[in-house]
Formats: C-alpha cells, sequence, structure tokens
C-alpha cells in the first residue's frame, strides 16, 4: 500500500499519518503471513471494471491461546460503490480482534449493481481467503416503494434500508449482531463491543448524542401534529448513529421492529415529516430507549456534512471506531489529493493498489 513521501517540512496530516501509522504497526497481532496480490479473471474485469480490482490479499490473523469457540456476528453491506470501504472495514476488524478466527460477516449485497454478488463474493474471498463470511442478496423492491427523496441522493440507495431487514435476511439463528457501516474503521477488539450487555430488555445498544439538536431531524409537519410527536412523549430521546449498532435479533424478531420502521416510512410517503435517508424512523422507533455504548465505539461525522464534506477533527476522549458518515470518503478524497488529516487513519487498513500512491499535491 502506498505511502507519503515527505517533501520539506511535513505538514499536519503527515504528522498525523507517521504517528499513528507507527501506533497501529506495533499493534499488529504477530501471527500473519505474507500478503500478495491475487490474478483477476476476464469475469471480474468485465463486469467491475479496473477501479475495483487489484486488491491485495490482507495478513492471514489467526487466534490467541485463550480464545473460546464463542461466534461474533458483524452484518455489513457490499456493493461496488463502498467495495473498497468496506474491504478496508472488514480489515481493521480483523487486524485488531484478539480472536480473528472467531469473526462471523454477514455481506449483503446490492440485488442490483454494476458488480454481481457472485463477482463481489469472489472478491472478498480472494481478498481474505480465510475469512468466515455469507453473503446474501437484498431484494431492492422489498423496500423500494417506501423510499422518499432525501437530501443527498447517496441516501437514497435501497441498501442504506437493508439493516431495517436483518430480522428476515439473516438466519434464524443469529441471536445477536454487531451492524457496522462501510465507511467504518475499528482501531480495537472487537470483542469489546460484543459483550456490552443490552439492559432493561432494550433491543439494540449506539452511543448516545444528548447534546445534538434532536428536532432538526424532523420536519415542522412532525412537530406541529400533537399525535405524532406523542412518540415521544414518555422518552427522553437522543440522536444516535445507526452505523454502529449491537442488536438483539430474538427481540427484534419477536416485537416485529421491521414493520415498526415501515409504518413511519409509509407515513413520510404521505407527510413529509423527515429529510435524512434511513435514520429518521430509527429514531422515531427506538431513540430514548437504547443501551447507551461509550462514544469511543463511532466517532463519526468525519465525512463532514451531507452537503459539502467538509473536513472535520476527532470527538474528545478515547477512539475505538472512526466513522467517516457524511458526504466525504477517505478512499475518495486520497484518490483526489485532497485528503482531510484524519483521512489518513483509514488508509493503512485500504488494500487496494492504487497507481497514485497517495502522493500529496506540492
Amino acid at each position: 500500500m502506498g505511502r507519503n513521501r515527505f517533501h520539506g517540512k511535513p505538514s499536519n496530516g503527515d504528522v498525523v499519518f507517521a504517528v499513528v501509522t507507527g501506533f497501529l504497526f506495533l499493534s499488529l497481532p504477530l501471527v500473519c503471513f505474507g500478503i500478495r496480490s491475487f490474478p483477476v479473471n476476464g469475469e471480474i474485469l468485465a463486469q467491475v471494471g479496473t477501479d475495483l480490482i487489484g486488491f491485495t490479499e490482507a495478513p492471514e490473523y489467526r487466534n490467541g491461546v485463550e480464545c473460546s469457540n464463542n461466534t461474533i456476528h458483524i452484518a455489513m453491506t457490499l456493493d461496488s460503490e463502498y467495495l473498497r470501504g468496506s474491504v478496508a472495514a472488514i480489515h481493521s476488524v480483523l487486524r485488531h480482534a484478539s480472536c480473528p478466527e472467531n469473526v462471523f460477516f454477514h455481506i449483503i449485497a446490492a440485488e442490483f449493481d454494476r458488480a454481481s454478488p457472485r463477482v463481489l463474493t469472489r472478491i472478498v474471498r480472494n481478498t481474505f481467503p480465510s475469512l468466515n463470511f455469507k453473503v446474501y442478496i437484498f431484494r431492492e423492491d422489498t423496500v423500494i416503494n417506501l423510499i422518499s427523496s432525501s437530501i443527498r441522493v447517496a441516501l437514497e440507495n435501497p441498501l442504506n434500508y437493508a439493516r431495517n431487514y436483518l430480522g428476515e435476511i439473516l438466519d434464524p439463528n443469529v441471536e445477536r449482531v454487531i451492524y457496522l457501516d462501510s465507511d467504518v474503521v475499528l482501531v480495537d477488539d472487537i470483542n469489546k463491543l460484543w459483550s456490552i450487555t443490552l439492559q432493561n430488555n432494550r433491543v439494540i445498544g449506539a452511543p448516545e448524542y444528548c447534546h445534538a439538536n434532536f428536532t432538526k431531524y424532523f420536519t415542522e409537519t412532525f412537530w406541529s401534529d400533537a399525535l405524532m410527536s406523542r412518540v415521544f412523549a414518555s422518552k427522553n430521546p437522543c440522536y444516535f448513529n445507526t452505523g454502529v449498532m449491537v442488536m438483539d435479533m430474538v427481540k427484534w424478531r419477536a416485537g416485529n421492529y421491521r414493520r415498526r420502521i415501515e409504518n413511519w416510512m409509509e407515513l413520510q410517503r404521505k407527510k413529509r415529516i423527515y429529510d435524512l435517508g434511513s435514520l429518521p424512523p430509527f429514531l422515531l422507533v427506538f431513540a430514548g430507549n437504547i443501551e447507551p455504548i461509550h462514544h469511543r465505539w463511532n466517532q463519526h461525522g468525519l465525512g463532514g456534512d451531507n452537503v459539502k464534506g467538509s473536513c472535520r477533527s476527532l470527538h474528545s476522549g478515547p477512539v475505538s471506531l472512526l466513522h467517516w458518515s457524511g458526504k466525504g470518503k477517505p478512499w475518495v478524497r486520497l484518490d483526489e489529493r485532497r485528503p482531510c488529516p484524519l483521512d489518513y487513519l483509514w488508509q493503512p487498513y485500504d488494500l487496494h493498489q492504487h497507481k497514485n500512491q497517495y502522493q500529496p499535491l506540492d
């Protein structure tokens, strides 16, 4: 993977990259093997083009001596647009896991994509030969008629709503899962997040941000309707980001939470009660009744806002997971040679052999 070559006085981004790369190198598991590229056959090249090939095979991470047989289930989505982010996210989980062989990825692929689920599966398998995973195909017609326009077109992608249907998509024997967006990287052991207890019969756990202006996530039409806004009357609702969630799938299925979310989406089609894609229905159903998880597990917003994608700084406090929610994605900004300083924290997990090698502009 490419690294910056410093010319003259290093920038703040260069310093951050150098320090973090050194830290991450020291934190790598001791048991890993050589890296090599995998050959690309004609089928893959014909379907996805040259921009989605050229991934380097990841190191093979092995369990330590104290690992049990307990499986950690992780659900993620996968499509050609976010493939590079998904590969980096998977790599980061394995790289920092104390028991990487215990991690099982449930990968939900787009039904209609320029790369078929079969090809995407092959890319993942070639990049992570020892990975425990299963690919599910998400039927877009399940949700397409429930999606309303959003402030950013990317938020209207049906795959963003796949998490609503995890109860039906995943095998019935999956009783608990961690849902991760494709634009995250972990810098801590996933087992710590998996071990969090969901108390008081709660269905999901996520970091809460009670300082955020909760009212802005819904329109005046919603707040002026006494019947609708009453959903929060007996709660103390706080914003949470749905890109990192610990989910009890037994309670999810029993409570038919998919249908509860769909009810709000149907109402949204009749009355404009929110503007921000797949997040507000989750807030309407769960805000004020989730298991609060430490903020270290979702340092979100690193992609800036949903319009400009401006650079952001880290929130204060420790960091276990970095999340480039917002318009700006690190692989895009690095390729375009206009990275934000924190994008260099994503770079060590990138397994794509990109021709630009992230050379900084002079």
